[in-house]
């Protein structure tokens, strides 16, 4: 799937738009940074409460296309611009983790119902 594609999820709000042609073969969904860093894959996206700079980081570390900030969280301005400077888009939901990865996964073609 491409990135644009997360961007027309329904309940999802753009904050970042970097590459939206960029690839996502892939999802993770974690909030301890550590594992994030240690086991999310190359081309995918991050689900994540993790609203602040060193989510984006992180992000970059592993090879993350995108990151969505669920639960409603605010995203600071430092985040968007470290977002922009990475080349990682950012998306915020009010969706919880678990939903906004069954959507996720429904875009991958990994599951069919959801």
């Amino acid at each position: 799937m491409l990135v644009k594609e997360i961007a027309n999820l329904e309940g999802f709000r753009t904050e970042v738009m970097t590459n939206p042609e960029a690839q996502v073969s892939k999802a993770y969904t974690g909030d301890l940074l550590s594992d994030v860093m240690g086991n999310a894959p190359d081309d995918s996206v991050l689900i994540t409460i993790q609203a602040h700079k060193n989510t984006i980081a992180v992000a970059s570390l592993a090879g993350t296309q995108a990151i969505v900030i669920c639960n409603g969280r605010a995203v600071p301005d430092d985040m968007k611009e470290s977002a922009a400077s990475e080349n990682i888009s950012l998306f915020t939901t009010k969706d919880d983790q678990f939903m906004v990865s069954c959507r996720i996964a429904q875009l991958l073609g990994m599951v069919k119902f959801c």
